[in-house]
């Protein structure tokens, strides 16, 4: 084999990587390049579905403060802190197993899929107490609105928490980035979901 043969051949991507210098600006994001286009895509469903409650509420205030009334503000204000503290351990975790401990790395993942666990367990006591006074997705657009929203990014949380255990036993840095990328945006959704599902007025 020729020398110019062997230059082009360690070019080369490595097995499961993607070769992103053809990306541009796009190929400098951190971790995996698809999961970016992943998480590009779920902000803008998200987005349209905020924009179709702030609809619902335009068409009548009223009755849509008459359901926001209805929800519980702590519970959510708790699941806002429980979430942003999460993304805290993910932050964590990329430093520790950037630093080289995989330790570390793993207890700060392990600490972020708990309080994962913790937001779905807040969240289902949020159901369980609509349930109970009989409030369906039916009631009304709101709550059909709220319980659409919430319930598709609860999912994306339990996909969060599931990505961070595989993360967690193939550990590479650029997985861990990756897993990170993911759960600041389903961060970032519910920073947006709370304001507007219950506080706006």
């Amino acid at each position: 084999m020729s020398e110019p043969v062997r230059a082009e051949a360690a070019a080369e991507p490595t097995d499961g990587e993607l070769d992103h210098e053809n990306w541009g600006v796009l190929g400098e994001l951190p971790g995996d390049l698809m999961m970016w286009v992943l998480i590009a895509s779920e902000l803008l469903v998200f987005g349209a579905a905020l924009l179709a409650v702030l609809g619902v509420r335009a068409m009548d205030p009223a009755a849509f403060a008459a359901d926001q009334a209805l929800l519980d503000r702590t519970a959510g204000a708790l699941n806002t802190i429980v979430l942003v503290t999460s993304g805290l351990c993910a932050a964590l975790a990329v430093g520790a197993r950037e630093a080289g401990s995989r330790a570390a790395a793993r207890g700060w993942l392990a600490a972020a899929c708990l309080l994962g666990v913790a937001f779905l367990a807040v969240k289902g006591f949020e159901y369980w107490d609509k349930a109970s006074q009989g409030i369906g997705l039916e009631t009304s657009p709101f709550f059909t609105f709220y319980y659409l929203i919430t319930g598709f990014h609860a999912a994306h949380v339990i996909a969060g928490i599931v990505i961070f255990a595989l993360v967690s036993v193939y550990d590479s840095v650029r997985n861990i980035v990756t897993a990170a990328a993911f759960w600041h945006m389903v961060d970032l959704v519910w920073v947006l979901l709370f304001p507007i599902i219950y506080l706006l007025r």
